[in-house]
């Protein structure tokens, strides 16, 4: 009797221990998976960077719209420049007069 126990406890041993080494060490810790035994196996997962505006089309329609609003025609060329202003002209500081000559000096002694 005690043999056919011990046995009974032997098999369920080896079938336990034989299921978590088949599934893996995957455990659910704090919201992340962490991963089996066997992560190393898998190819790598390339994920494409997120572009600045994840809505292409909508930004190609606002900044056509954009450009529409800045005179720019739908076509995209822009439009002829007008002519530059003509600057006014600058009137040059007038020349400063020279100095008087100096009074002479008064002799010592009177």
């Amino acid at each position: 009797m005690h043999r056919a126990r011990r046995w009974g406890y032997l098999c369920m041993t080896g079938l336990g221990l034989a299921i978590v080494s088949l599934s893996g060490c995957q455990t659910w810790e704090g919201g992340q998976t962490l991963p089996s035994g066997r992560y190393l196996e898998h190819p790598p997962q390339y994920i494409l960077p997120d572009p600045p505006f994840p809505l292409t089309r909508e930004l190609a329609d606002q900044e056509e719209k954009a450009g529409l609003l800045n005179g720019l025609p739908r076509d995209g060329a822009p439009t002829p420049a007008a002519a530059p202003a003509v600057p006014t002209p600058v009137m040059p500081a007038p020349i400063p007069a020279p100095a008087a000559p100096a009074a002479p000096a008064a002799p010592p002694g009177n």
